[in-house]
């Protein structure tokens, strides 16, 4: 699962200015940077990180490549990978409407679990969020993905038993 790096990990992200976070080593001894994720040469490593993540992340038509670049026109700094020594292993997508904020595809290598990716990404697309004046977000758990429920419940984020999740393809 190699990606093309597109911009050095100490220089402001192409197109936003926005100043990736410092590397970080995972719990295994690993240096990882969060970058925003470049179209297309990470598009290959993310779509095979999302179809071997397990239960959580259902592939569907919004993750083929012409969704994915028409996402990138809106909020690419939100979709952020995770890589190390150029592998990719982690992804998040971001996206903030001007009020509220949304999360999908927070996935992590199987082989990096456990180690501070996700909390790496989580952390920093929060911090962009917040920079573009998100107070509130959301996020979506498949009810068989108890990994993901504990990871967020960890990280303070409130289930939501009150309300129904619709969807409708268009």
């Amino acid at each position: 699962m190699n990606s093309t790096r597109n911009s050095a990990p100490d220089q402001p992200d192409s197109g936003t200015g926005i100043q990736p976070p410092d590397p970080q080593k995972t719990g295994a001894g690993e240096r990882v940077h969060v970058r925003e994720f470049q179209y297309p040469g990470d598009y290959p490593a993310a779509r095979t990180l999302w179809e071997n993540a397990g239960p959580g992340i259902h592939i569907r038509r919004s993750d083929e490549p012409e969704e994915i670049q028409k996402k990138l026109q809106c909020d690419p700094d939100l979709f952020l990978v995770a890589e190390t020594r150029g592998r990719l292993i982690g992804t998040i997508i971001g996206g903030f409407d001007g009020r509220r904020g949304l999360i999908y595809h927070l996935a992590v290598d199987a082989a990096f679990r456990q180690q501070g990716v996700g909390s790496l990404l989580m952390d920093e697309v929060e911090r962009r969020l917040k920079a573009k004046g998100c107070l509130k977000c959301y996020l979506m758990v498949t009810v068989d993905n108890d990994n993901a429920m504990r990871f967020y419940d960890t990280r303070r984020w409130e289930r939501m038993d009150s309300i129904h999740t619709y969807t409708k393809e268009l």
